[in-house]
């Protein structure tokens, strides 16, 4: 049987297996491919769930791992090197490790669908591996955009937010984990007063549908997406690359 599965850590959140066990049963392959939530506490876990999976095909790939996982990889798309980061992995048949990165084409799809023409100014919450995907996604359409941390690796701080700053940067994403399920009242601690029915909040995360920053956003009249498209776009985009004719 052909096992793919999805590794990170907390894996609570993660609906991928829901999504691929009824995308097999749809294709009639349950008895043949398998895929499971597989939880790691670290990355250096990778090469024992490897040896004890023979049969691993294929991975996604979710926080904290998109970078930690790049050492461990023989080959590199030029997308995710150009992103520095991977959220896809092809088992190759000598066993080696290809990464790939869907994060892009995920949110690309979404924020065509989505975004309207008013929002050229964005803010990123987050600098881990999704947010590089998106910073990669503005910069090739074109966005001026700051990224917001508060490790300091971001262009700006939390603290730094100022009611001028939310009204020029009218798109604000969400590329952190905060607000995921199950710790679904978090939220990235931005100052919700100065939103207006101007601002396009867009969340990566899709499980809940709603989050803390979404309902805040909402509450201030705001126009509002989840991840849950850009979900659905990057599986059927590592589908592919895992080998799989859609």
């Amino acid at each position: 049987m052909e096992l793919y599965g999805v590794i990170g850590k907390p894996l609570a959140h993660s609906l991928s297996a829901d999504y691929f066990t009824r995308k097999f049963a749809s294709e009639g392959d349950l008895d043949v491919r398998e895929y499971r939530k597989m939880e790691l506490e670290s990355i250096e876990e990778l090469p024992a769930l490897l040896a004890s999976h023979p049969n691993l095909r294929g991975l996604n790939v979710t926080h904290p791992y998109k970078e930690q996982i790049i050492p461990y990889l023989s080959t590199i798309s030029p997308e995710a090197l150009r992103i520095g980061a991977v959220n896809c992995v092809r088992v190759e048949e000598d066993g080696k490790l290809s990464g790939h990165n869907t994060d892009y084409e995920g949110f690309a799809q979404s924020l065509g669908e989505y975004l309207l023409s008013e929002h050229p100014r964005a803010l990123v919450l987050g600098t881990g591996g999704a947010s590089k995907a998106v910073q990669a996604v503005l910069t090739d359409k074109g966005f001026d955009f700051k990224t917001v941390s508060h490790t300091g690796k971001g262009d700006l701080s939390y603290e730094e937010l100022t009611e001028e700053i939310i009204a020029s940067h009218l798109l604000i994403i969400n590329t952190t984990p905060l607000g995921m399920h199950p710790s679904e009242d978090a939220c990235p601690p931005i100052p919700y007063e100065y939103l207006t029915t101007e601002h396009y909040l867009f969340d990566l995360i899709y499980n809940p549908e709603v989050t803390e920053f979404l309902r805040r956003g909402q509450m201030q009249g705001t126009m509002i997406r989840n991840g849950q498209r850009m979900f659905v776009c990057q599986a059927e985009a590592s589908w592919q690359i895992f080998g799989k004719i859609l």
